[in-house]
């Protein structure tokens, strides 16, 4: 799984080279973002306050996210945070001062955190959330919209809302995907905080690491993703997101799905695939992939 046609995986540098670009520089710096290749790196950036979000935070992260699902020459994001947090959700800070607005005003801007979790949930490139320290609130949020989670074993997470009176309503659509409902209302109602081990368990997390050895299995996830062909990649998050949205009945799951291969066996994509197994070459996604 994720081998090249030779049994190896394929070089680092096969999937983002040296050569880097910068998304919304015009815009503030709640986060950093540097397209390395064809490898989109985000972090959040407010280390001082363990990159809580704020408004700015919320609408520089859509925004990026938005230009790279616009941009071919993106094939992967990877989400963290600088300094020693991933998130502590929203800046309690700016909730003080919404909390002094009316409640139409905090639905419109409650809607923009929900605009962010279904902008990264929908994103059409894989995404691996690099969970590099604590997560609280939103930032599990975020963790839970990633398609890959990969997280340092000394990391502690808490959807800790119903402690201040109130509940992780936007994310919990996300939140309940990923762990189950069973999960959600121990976690939920208690407010606890709970270990890396713990949420790799009830499935938040997919794996736990030594903070030294972070880096190095992330990097290795995103050489198995440039393994894939682009538009197989977005097709396997969509077909997920239908099948777990349980909407169709079996013969009308069985015609789409039937469908779907047919259409990707006959496709430009698909051709190059089975062309490059059979003729034990790379297929030309990963020459494009990579910049040098």
């Amino acid at each position: 799984m994720g081998m090249g046609v030779a049994g190896q995986r394929p070089p680092l540098n096969a999937y983002h080279g040296d050569s880097f670009r910068h998304f919304n520089a015009a815009m503030p710096n709640t986060i950093t973002s540097q397209c390395d290749g064809a490898l989109l790196r985000i972090h959040l950036n407010r280390p001082e306050l363990h990159n809580a979000f704020n408004a700015e935070m919320i609408a520089e992260l859509t925004a990026t996210l938005r230009e790279a699902d616009d941009d071919a020459g993106v094939r992967a994001v990877i989400l963290s945070g600088n300094g020693k947090s991933f998130s502590a959700g929203a800046d309690l800070n700016w909730m003080r001062g919404m909390a002094a607005f009316s409640e139409a005003e905090n639905r419109d801007d409650s809607m923009r955190l929900a605009e962010l979790m279904r902008t990264l949930d929908g994103l059409s490139r894989p995404t691996i959330a690099r969970v590099n320290g604590a997560a609280f609130g939103g930032g599990v949020g975020l963790i839970a919209c990633c398609d890959i989670a990969i997280g340092v074993d000394t990391a502690l997470f808490g959807l800790t809302e119903v402690r201040l009176g109130l509940v992780p309503a936007v994310i919990s659509p996300y939140v309940v995907a990923a762990i189950g409902a069973r999960q959600s209302r121990h976690l939920f109602l208690t407010g606890e905080r709970f270990d890396a081990a713990t949420a790799a368990r009830i499935g938040l997390l997919h794996e736990t690491v030594n903070a030294d050895q972070l880096d190095q299995r992330v990097n290795a996830i995103a050489s198995d993703l440039a393994c894939g062909g682009p538009d197989a990649l977005s097709e396997a998050k969509r077909l997920v997101a239908r099948i777990a949205a349980g909407h169709d009945d079996e013969a009308t799951t069985d015609r789409q799905n039937a469908a779907l291969i047919a259409r990707l066996r006959v496709s430009d994509e698909g051709q190059e695939g089975l062309t490059a197994f059979f003729e034990r070459r790379n297929p030309r996604w990963l020459a494009e992939a990579d910049p040098s």
